[in-house]
């Protein structure tokens, strides 16, 4: 394992047989640092041959072990079957899950959730559960090489009956024969939906030779090749790129829908499997407690008598192994063989380094092999100095009598004395493990250019401005066929647009739920509104230039570096930072520490992290002994964020207050005195804090959470108070990248845009209103000590919903109002005892969607949830789930009501967004847009819906160039030369290779853009690894790219085919001066003709070649080039 490659900022941990180790400066990511560890221990210990002979017997007990050793031992036992480890209690698993990974990297860990037992008919829901339960039955069922953890509640679920899942599933290998015709109808009785391109489970999408399938039981799609009706080739591919990734032998696909709960439970779904009992006595105690609280669910599970049952029969189960810290009978169960585990856990120094260094130093004098495990890289270089600092040497292996330092988590050390070995973890030196965040989440989409366009969709068109999508038509002209693009403009005029210039075509990005209107074709109606939005863009770029200009003149303050109690306050977050969220910190640090005044803007979702990023810059100040404000726009975000600061500052001596309109005067008085004299250090508040009366002694860095929620007045007064000092503002709405990227240079910003990985996914129903499922819903949560939001965005008649809410629950719920028209102070109290625990349910409009942390919230009610906007949707979905507690959601539609054909196709869309599917993406783009409006302005809000959003970015960064140029004397960026090619050739997408117009829109845009040959290869290949062999229309397609790419290189603006001549025009004359035409064949020179005058043009007569004439004029740029490089 001594291969290395750069170090990545996310490591993905690869199969055993590829690199083990990544490499950053001195910091290495040792993938396999647990297996070292086994192999250490192996070569010098009895543990291995003493285990392995105690494991002959079938149920088994290791006694002794704790936390991490049980994960150890797991690992040695001899079983290339799959394991089923159960646990007590949820926490549980996150513990095993961590431990597994570092002593067994290259097993795949799945987990097998609860399933939320619903008693009603739902239209939709969401299915991330029910696929977490197939995936790992169906890795049982296999007795593939893989770990599933789940708590004991969960296994002893009752689940559908494994004959009948197993009657259903389709199971495809290499060479069988399939009559393709009745592939769509077995697919469709299986539960999946056919699309044009499959992005999410239960999808199936059928192209020429080709079958791709998302079946849910699997991690990844699947692709299939047929040879006419043999299956020719099996291999996964990934849903983003679309592109195959690994080769399979044979795929088995479940059925979507597996039916009801029968008389089976999770074990007989066994096959000669390894399982494993965590802590027997807790896991039965656990089992008492559901049945004990979960009297409605009784029925749906089994007891304890059914596993004593189950070890006594033997059926399905290879070995089982009860972990148990003390030497135990088991009632009921009679164990074959056990084992005494001699290990022990090590001290836990909570940061007493000289206590640490001391016991170290014995344990090196006794020739103990010593271990410590650093979770990221700061930690490791803070390990690294501070063994550097006491004279100890850092070996590059284990070995007797010295330390190895390397990467990894666990979740406590410990030692071994009959070995001489003992492992620490980070957290045992420093106190408190941070959590690995585990749960499975996507990262941001891959960019696929019109997937998601529909015909009556809006577009945009540089020269004609904003028509209506009808779709792709292939039309044919003098017998020659080519696709083009249809848009149909105001008084039903139509514009045909070649596929050569669809690079000048884009998708309108608007806001949701508003139609634009139609330009005029012929460009006259668009230019002047494009002129009208260009001067208003300039003015914009002009005042930001000036601002940053004078801010980079001013002088600031020069925070201190990092200190040691930054980095151990650091340290003390729970959860290991997303990527974006340790860049964010970072970049304002180093702003921070310039002598320039930092104006920042962090922008990102509700709940990706920016408050814990926000906290570490205001702890930074506070270090370098100045104080910090933090400025809210409720009277709640501000009591949230007291209670959080004050958690982790208060410990390092960092005084916190809060100042809002219940603090009583006399504690007011104390908190103005504290500031002015210097003792309190952060004061976090509402407007009140930009009173006159706030004088503190040092202020350095204000925070303003949510600026988008403040007046102008109110911004206006806090620039007043804060001239020299650093701003850091945090925006609730996410800003696109495209908008980031024109804006670089002229207003300093970071960006979170990974979602966090520790929250549950929301369960979600789609389904017909009716108030016995609300009566359920909501008792269910309150008898979990939860709270509900229940939105109603109708302000007339919220109190009559109200009036019948009261009816349903009888006094047993108490019920909060809250609406927009309110008194703010009213409103403010509502929400406050809402947060308070004062209310068990909030009747609210949709102003929840932003700014309300309130964990213990964990179902949400939409009414008439098809009125609503996705992104509304989207953002009020996210209120719940934020807590470790299974969230529910439901979208109600009115009961038999005829649904509009939009309404139709809405419910359709939510559906498509509780999978993360299109609908997402349509949410996420609204609220982009709120976004760009909100950092720019009302006046930039009309530009972006004038003339559509990725236009709007275009022309900023283009302006934002120009005068970045013009100011700091620099040159124009050279925009990329796209050469156009024009054959009277059929060189397209014919029907019988793409027949979907999306896809068809997709591969020419993506074709349009390659700028290299290296480029336009790997593309190629994709294209065939998704639709097969190209037909001979796509080969020339493919070839005149090729052309087009080296003809850009040459500086040629267009080749044109003009029927008995091909003409050459240069774009770029300068290219022209490289070139000796001399030095070119005769049987070439005779054959062009170069024409006098501007542009240069090269005539080529088409009857003076006896071959192809692409393929003449491709071999005739290559000899220009040729030429060139020489």
């Amino acid at each position: 394992m001594n291969d290395k490659t750069e170090y990545a900022n996310v490591v993905t941990l690869p199969s055993k047989n590829i690199l083990g180790k990544i490499k950053k400066d001195d910091y290495e990511v040792n993938l396999y640092a647990g297996k070292e560890i086994i192999d250490f221990l192996n070569n010098k210990s009895y543990i291995k041959n003493d285990l392995n002979k105690y494991n002959a017997g079938k149920i088994n007990m290791i006694s002794g072990a704790f936390g991490a050793q049980k994960a150890y031992l797991t690992s040695i036992l001899k079983n290339n079957n799959s394991t089923l480890i159960i646990v007590p209690e949820q926490k549980d698993i996150f513990l095993w899950n961590q431990d597994i990974k570092f002593f067994m990297p290259e097993k795949q860990v799945l987990f097998f959730p609860i399933m939320d037992k619903v008693n009603f008919e739902v239209t939709y829901s969401s299915t991330e559960r029910l696929r977490d339960r197939v995936q790992s039955l169906a890795a049982l069922y296999d007795n593939k090489d893989v770990v599933v953890i789940a708590s004991i509640v969960e296994v002893m679920q009752k689940i559908p009956s494994k004959i009948n899942v197993i009657q259903k599933t389709w199971t495809i290998s290499l060479q069988d024969e399939i009559v393709r015709g009745r592939i769509l109808n077995k697919l469709v009785d299986l539960g999946y939906e056919r699309v044009d391109q499959v992005e999410r489970v239960g999808h199936f999408s059928i192209r020429g030779d080709i079958l791709d399938i998302f079946s849910i039981n699997e991690e990844n799609p699947i692709r299939i090749e047929f040879f006419g009706d043999v299956v020719d080739n099996i291999r996964y591919f990934n849903k983003d790129t679309q592109r195959s990734v690994s080769g399979l032998n044979k795929a088995t696909i479940f059925p979507v829908t597996i039916g009801m709960e029968t008389d089976d439970c999770i074990f007989s779904y066994l096959n000669n499997s390894h399982l494993i009992f965590d802590e027997p006595s807790r896991c039965k105690e656990q089992l008492k407690k559901y049945f004990k609280e979960e009297k409605e669910n009784k029925e749906k599970a089994f007891d304890w008598n059914y596993v004593i049952n189950i070890l006594n029969k033997k059926e399905n189960i290879g070995k089982c192994t009860f972990f148990s810290l003390l030497k135990q009978k088991i009632e009921g169960i009679e164990i074959q063989s056990s084992f005494n585990w001699d290990g022990q856990t090590v001290t836990n120094y909570q940061r007493q380094i000289q206590i640490f260094i001391e016991d170290l130093r014995k344990l090196l004098e006794r020739k103990w092999s010593v271990i410590v495990l650093a979770p990221s890289i700061s930690i490791y270089k803070e390990l690294q100095n501070l063994f550097s600092d006491f004279g100890i040497n850092i070996s590059k292996e284990i070995k007797n009598g010295e330390v190895y330092l390397t990467n990894g988590t666990i979740s406590g050390g410990f030692e071994v004395p009959s070995s001489s070995f003992v492992v620490f973890s980070a957290g045992d030196i420093f106190g408190k493990h941070k959590k690995k965040r585990f749960t499975k989440f996507s990262q941001g989409k891959q960019v696929r250019y019109f997937s998601d366009l529909k015909v009556g969709d809006y577009v945009v068109q540089r020269s004609h401005g904003i028509g209506k999508y009808i779709g792709v038509n292939t039309i044919e002209i003098d017998g020659i066929h080519r696709d083009y693009v249809t848009i149909q403009y105001a008084g039903d005029d139509k514009l045909y647009l070649p596929m050569e210039k669809i690079r000048t075509l884009e998708k309108y990005i608007g806001p949701e739920g508003k139609v634009p209107a139609l330009n005029k074709m012929g460009g006259i109606q668009w230019e002047r509104i494009r002129n009208k939005a260009k001067k208003s863009i300039k003015e914009l770029a002009e005042k930001l230039l000036k601002v940053y200009a004078e801010r980079q003149l001013a002088k600031g303050i020069s925070f201190l570096p990092d200190s040691s109690e930054q980095i151990e306050f650091e340290d003390a977050f729970e959860y290991v930072e997303t990527p974006d969220q340790l860049s964010a910190t970072e970049k304002i640090k180093k702003s921070m520490e310039s002598s320039t005044p930092m104006d920042m803007l962090l922008c990102g979702d509700v709940g990706f992290g920016k408050t814990e990023v926000a906290m570490r810059a205001v702890f930074k100040c506070v270090m370098s002994g100045y104080q910090s404000i933090v400025l809210c726009p409720t009277t709640v975000l501000a009591s949230q964020h007291f209670k959080t600061f004050s958690e982790r500052m208060n410990k390092f001596g960092v005084n916190v207050q809060l100042l809002n309109r219940f603090i009583k005067t006399s504690e007011k008085n104390k908190i103005l005195s504290g500031l002015k004299s210097g003792q309190i250090d952060v004061l976090i508040g509402t407007h009140s804090v930009l009173s006159k009366s706030i004088n503190c002694k040092k202020l350095g860095l204000l925070v303003v959470d949510e600026e988008q929620r403040f007046g102008v007045f109110q911004k206006e007064k806090w620039k007043s108070l804060t001239s020299g000092i650093d701003i850091l503002t945090l925006s609730a709405t996410p800003i696109p990248r495209t908008l980031h990227m024109s804006l670089s240079g002229v207003r300093d910003m970071a960006a979170i845009t990974q979602a966090p990985q520790n929250r549950h996914a929301v369960q979600t129903y789609v389904i017909e209103y009716n108030e016995d499922i609300v009566k359920e819903a909501v008792l269910r949560e309150k008898e979990r000590n939860g709270q509900v939001y229940f939105v109603y965005n109708r302000i007339e008649s919220i109190d009559m919903m109200k009036d019948r809410l009261e009816k349903i629950f009888k006094g047993k719920v108490r019920i909060g109002v809250a609406y927009g028209r309110m008194k703010g102070s009213e409103l403010e109290k509502v929400m406050f005892d809402f947060y308070q625990d004062k209310y068990d349910l909030l009747l609210c409009t949709t102003l929840i969607e932003n700014g309300l942390d309130q964990p213990n919230a964990n179902t949400i009610i939409i009414y008439d949830a098809d009125f609503m906007g996705l992104s509304q949707l989207y953002q009020m979905k996210g209120r719940v789930g934020r807590s470790d507690k299974i969230a529910k959601a439901y979208f109600f539609y009115r009961k038999d009501k005829v649904l509009s054909e939009v309404a139709e196709k809405r419910l359709n869309t939510i559906r498509e967004f509780t999978e993360l599917g299109s609908g997402f993406k349509i949410a996420m783009r609204d609220l982009e847009i709120r976004g760009a409006g909100n950092l720019l302005g009302s006046e930039q809000h009309g530009n972006i819906y004038s003339i559509g959003f990725s236009t709007y970015c275009n022309m900023l960064e283009e302006e934002v160039s120009k005068l970045r140029a013009k100011i700091y004397k620099t040159p124009i960026p050279k925009k990329i030369h796209h050469a156009m090619i024009e054959f009277r050739q059929e060189a397209y997408l014919d029907k019988n290779y793409i027949d979907n117009d999306n896809s068809k829109m997709e591969i020419y845009y993506r074709l349009s853009s390659v700028t290299s040959i290296e480029e336009l290869n790997d593309f190629i290949d994709e294209v065939i690894d998704r639709y097969g062999t190209p037909t001979e229309p796509v080969k020339r397609l493919f070839k005149i790219a090729e052309m087009r790419i080296k003809a850009s290189e040459l500086g040629i603006g267009s080749i044109m085919d003009e029927g008995k001549t091909v003409l050459i025009t240069w774009a770029a004359e300068e290219c022209l001066k490289k070139i000796n035409w001399m030095n070119l064949p005769k049987e070439i020179l005779m054959k062009i003709h170069i024409l006098p005058g501007s542009p240069a043009r090269v005539r080529i007569n088409k009857a003076a070649i006896q071959e192809n004439i692409t393929d003449w004029i491709s071999e005739f740029i290559d000899k220009i080039l040729k030429e060139i490089h020489r």
